[in-house]
């Protein structure tokens, strides 16, 4: 349930975040720490439509896509041949999260949305990193490299697609 969270809310907050942004892809490293100081890392890549589209391609230490938008999060593990579908939370008001999201010096905001602090880093226009502490008090913190935005992006890379012989189990 921490990636469903974080997931919708990295897709929500790109375009909030960003004037003018109608499109955005960059290579991600997601890095989360927990308690006893043990880090596991992620690394990807994601690409993002306005207004509610969005893929992050998982490509290390597992292979797996997760694609979304304002009804749906489809989650495609391939190597347990496995599909979660889940409805996105319709409480969600992240306009009002951004409208709230105080600077608290040079290129970082803050901006909480239910009892979770997110510590957001730009450079120039573009995010460059997003912070904050999951559920689970584990450390979370996600860097964006070789960012890109406002190119053509085709609809189609938003449709999920995936062997018909896996379990597909909905939440």
């Amino acid at each position: 349930m921490k990636y469903y969270f974080l997931l919708l809310f990295l897709q929500l907050q790109l375009f909030a975040s960003l004037d003018n942004i109608n499109s955005f892809e960059a290579d991600f490293t997601q890095s989360i720490t927990d308690e006893k100081n043990k880090t596991i890392s992620y690394t990807g890549h994601i690409v993002a439509l306005k207004p509610d589209n969005a893929r992050w391609t998982y490509a290390k230490p597992v292979k797996k896509d997760v694609f979304m938008n304002s009804y749906d999060v489809v989650i495609v593990e391939s190597e347990i041949e496995q599909v979660i579908i889940r409805k996105v939370e319709s409480n969600f008001d992240f306009f009002n999260m951004i409208a709230n999201a105080k600077k608290i010096k040079e290129n970082v905001f803050t901006t909480n949305y239910k009892d979770t602090v997110f510590t957001i880093v730009k450079k120039g226009a573009l995010i460059e990193s997003i912070s904050y502490k999951d559920e689970f008090e584990n450390k979370v913190h996600i860097v964006f490299k070789n960012q890109k935005q406002n190119k053509t992006i085709e609809k189609k890379l938003f449709i999920p697609s995936y062997p018909l012989e896996y379990d597909v189990i909905r939440d």
